[in-house]
């Protein structure tokens, strides 16, 4: 009892060890306090970081259905004018088409009827220039057949067929045939002195050339002539 005491009383006469014990205790709070600030700190930074990203990151998300339209606005213009220029040439290459056929269309029914346009035409040519002197009914058949054949000539040119009179021009290999040729100092080579068959055309495309004779100069047919006796020998 007096040792506990007096332990007891020592304690409580000793305020330095008091004192450094509560100095102790302070010192430890104020670094648990210090540990916890920079806990708090981090995990602030932390937050504040993630919702810095989390914002960019909606930013960038917001604009990407921006581009995504503007570049499907691209493409849907690209197609439409695509579809526009496709359209544009099918519509012309159907205007072409259709003229060529408005133009050319009765071509083989033309084709097929120079040659009874030829037939009427020989009976004209044939015909008496005096008709005075005829009999009333041959007469009256041969005015018929030449009103019909001038209303026949007028009728195929309105449907863009002409007949093709190559007599004195010069010869055209688009338009005439070469049947045969006539020695001649009076022309030039190369002239139609004689049409054998008159030729038709369609617009600007040949229905039936003409078959014509075609002038050469004496001189060229003679020496023709020599050389091919010459090659004989």
């Amino acid at each position: 009892m007096t040792d506990q005491n007096t332990t007891n009383d020592e304690a409580a006469q000793d305020p330095i060890a008091e004192t450094g014990a509560q100095d102790l205790a302070g010192s430890d709070k104020a670094a648990t306090d210090g540990a916890m600030d920079d806990i708090l700190n981090d995990v602030l930074a932390a937050a504040c970081a993630e919702t810095a990203g989390a914002e960019i990151k909606g930013d960038a998300e917001a604009q990407d259905p921006l581009t995504a339209m503007i570049t499907e606005r691209d493409q849907l213009k690209d197609q439409l004018l695509r579809a526009l220029a496709d359209t544009e040439n099918m519509r012309r290459r159907s205007e072409r088409e259709a003229a060529n056929v408005r133009k050319y269309g009765h071509t083989p029914f033309a084709r097929d009827l120079v040659g009874a346009i030829d037939n009427l035409a020989r009976v004209v040519e044939s015909a008496p220039e005096n008709l005075d002197q005829a009999d009333e009914t041959v007469k009256s058949l041969i005015t018929g057949i030449q009103l019909s054949w001038t209303e026949l000539q007028s009728v195929i040119e309105k449907h863009g067929i002409k007949r093709v009179e190559p007599l004195g021009e010069k010869f055209d290999y688009n338009l005439h045939q070469a049947m045969f040729e006539v020695p001649t100092n009076d022309q030039p080579s190369g002239m139609v002195l004689e049409v054998v068959q008159h030729g038709y055309v369609l617009h600007d495309r040949l229905l039936r050339p003409a078959m014509v004779g075609v002038s050469k100069t004496a001189d060229a047919a003679g020496a023709t002539s020599n050389d091919q006796s010459k090659t004989d020998e």
